[in-house]
């Protein structure tokens, strides 16, 4: 499948809901960051996107990656490629100035990442991973650390990666086993194995970073006694260039489900030279640095899958000739008609589109408070941190679920022939599994959201963003246009504090009651939050139709879409709520000998 970027939709998102150029204003180190630079930036990715990457995305699957003597080659094309995505400028975005960036917004970085990974997810991880390990230095980096790392991370030449999981571990990271032993000359010996580690070994740069993390002799033990280090697969020299190897090595590549062009990497580092980021015992609290990032992409990952299964689906739609409409015929001039006047069609493409693009309008407005998290101050940083904090296991969980959705409604569309791997709807299948399961399992991601971010707050960090909904609600109560938007937010708004008050009651007599409501009360957050965007659309929507437009289909398609958001998928809160108000008794009756088979 040739993937097209949506440029019109998300310059409507950039542009007519979010105001990225009004944003940029209140944000110094952003402001000279006009329209016409946004649309360069994208107008570039797209065409990258479009020309070099989506060509790649079936061939780079069904070649996979290679591995012999410790080595891996990645598929054909994917080095030229890369190469490519550096001349362009792309991994140096959003970096520094200092160590050579071009210091774009996180905001802008993500409508290209979108691109990147929609026409061709496996390649978009290579560098994906190495803006973790940048943002990580960045902010926890000493200056001799940033002046031999970041200026190779920065242009492309080197790429990063996070190792974080060990095979007995797994997302526990209380219990890592790598050690770091203290070297006489400043550095230390890291020794252990890391296992699932993206981009952890290829042949697209000369160097890779990895940022490992390790216990230090006597560290206290669980979370607190991690440390975290920068171990390069070359050592580096006093003078930047390449030196020895490392005793870092490659043991074996994943044999996976999806993401095939992807090298999933088992590391074994053996006393291999390493280098303490941050404070002692303090890696865990430096390396959110790094997993937020990643958590945020991960986000994309499931709006890219919506995007992918809405081009695809509608594209087969349109053409395919199948029965006639119960209705009458549509096409009588055809042998049949196109199955895109079927209603059942009609809800797959559309559950594609609202998820698709009210992912967008996610992705993009939690990126708009990563960017003042990076360069805004005081309350304002503040409190763009803790919306941050909030909305990022919504969009991580939420979207890559409802992404897995949209792929399978892609499948769907396409009846037998989606089963076929010709027409690449199988492979978004088979690539989107695995954002429901790294970065924070969504199981993972829903127990921080109400365990930690919600309750753990005492619900403040759900009060600024209910209280954003709630001034919305307000401000459009007499719009007589928006009432079939309003009406149910407003509605649903109130009764998310009151859902949280029942759920913090169940938990003060069983805390196991917040791990039995949690992935319920994430799917019924995502689905008011993906609302609140809907509406704003629409808003903006019924806006621009009471103007001079020469695009009243595109506005008309935003309110219908947001209508059938609110009609059809809105109404699955209903179902959370009854399952979350029947507790923890249905879970736990059954005593563990009981479960056989």
């Amino acid at each position: 499948m040739q993937y097209k970027a949506p440029l019109r939709d998300m310059k409507f998102v950039m542009h007519e809901l979010l105001k990225f150029e009004d944003h940029y204003k209140t944000i110094p180190s952003y402001a000279h960051t006009d329209k016409e630079t946004i649309d360069s930036f994208i107008e570039a990715g797209a065409s990258f996107s479009e020309a070099e990457l989506s060509p790649l995305n079936r061939s780079g699957d069904e070649e996979g990656c290679r591995f012999e003597n410790g080595n891996v080659y990645t598929p054909k094309g994917f080095k030229e490629a890369y190469k490519q995505y550096c001349e362009l400028g792309f991994p140096s975005l959003c970096a520094d100035e200092e160590f050579g960036g071009q210091g774009m917004p996180l905001s802008l970085g993500s409508a290209v990442n979108e691109m990147v990974g929609t026409a061709n997810w496996s390649f978009s991880m290579y560098p994906g991973l190495s803006e973790g390990a940048i943002r990580t230095l960045e902010h926890h980096g000493t200056d001799e650390q940033k002046q031999k790392y970041l200026l190779k991370l920065v242009s492309g030449e080197w790429t990063g990666t996070m190792c974080l999981t060990e095979a007995h571990a797994g997302s526990d990271l209380g219990i890592i086993r790598s050690k770091a032993e203290p070297n006489e000359d400043g550095s230390y010996a890291i020794t252990g194995q890391k296992i699932f580690i993206s981009a952890g070994e290829h042949d697209m740069a000369d160097n890779i970073v990895h940022i490992v993390l390790a216990r230090l002799p006597g560290a206290p033990a669980g979370t607190k006694g991690i440390s975290l280090f920068i171990v390069p697969k070359f050592n580096v020299n006093e003078d930047g260039s390449i030196g020895e190897r490392n005793t870092v090595t490659c043991g074996s590549i994943e044999h996976k489900m999806g993401i095939k062009a992807s090298a999933t990497a088992v590391l074994n580092f053996d006393k291999a030279k390493g280098y303490l980021i941050g404070p002692e015992n303090k890696g865990l609290n430096c390396m959110f640095t790094f997993m937020n990032t990643a958590r945020i992409g991960t986000a994309i990952q499931g709006l890219t899958a919506a995007e992918l299964a809405f081009q695809g689906g509608l594209s087969y739609a349109k053409e395919r000739l199948a029965m006639r409409a119960l209705s009458g015929a549509k096409a009588p001039e055809q042998a049949a008609d196109p199955i895109i006047v079927h209603p059942a069609v009609r809800n797959m493409v559309l559950t594609c589109k609202a998820f698709a693009e009210g992912g967008r309008a996610l992705v993009y407005y939690l990126s708009q408070f990563s960017d003042v998290v990076t360069k805004g101050e005081g309350e304002t940083q503040a409190y763009a941190d803790q919306m941050l904090s909030f909305l990022t296991p919504i969009a991580k969980a939420f979207l890559t679920e409802t992404g897995y959705e949209a792929a399978n409604h892609g499948v769907q569309v396409y009846g037998g022939h989606g089963y076929i791997r010709e027409w690449g709807m199988e492979q978004n299948v088979r690539d989107t599994r695995i954002a429901c399961l790294y970065e924070g399992t969504t199981e993972i991601q829903s127990l921080d959201l109400l365990g930690r971010k919600v309750l753990g707050s005492q619900g403040k960090m759900l009060a600024n963003f209910s209280k954003v909904i709630y001034q919305f609600c307000e401000e459009n109560k007499d719009n007589d246009a928006m009432g079939e938007f309003i009406r149910p937010l407003a509605r649903l708004n109130k009764e998310w504090g009151d859902l949280t008050a029942r759920i913090g009651m169940q938990a003060t007599e069983n805390p196991d009651a917040v791990g039995a409501a949690a992935v319920d009360y994430m799917y019924y957050s995502g689905y008011i939050t993906l609302a609140y965007l809907w509406a704003r659309m629409a808003l903006v929507a019924q806006q621009a139709l009471q103007g001079d437009t020469t695009e009243t289909k595109f506005y008309q398609a935003k309110i219908k879409t947001a209508q059938f958001y609110f009609a059809k998928l809105l109404p699955r809160t209903l179902t959370y709520v009854k399952r979350i108000d029947t507790g923890l008794e249905p879970y736990m009756s059954m005593e563990v000998d009981e479960f056989q088979f």
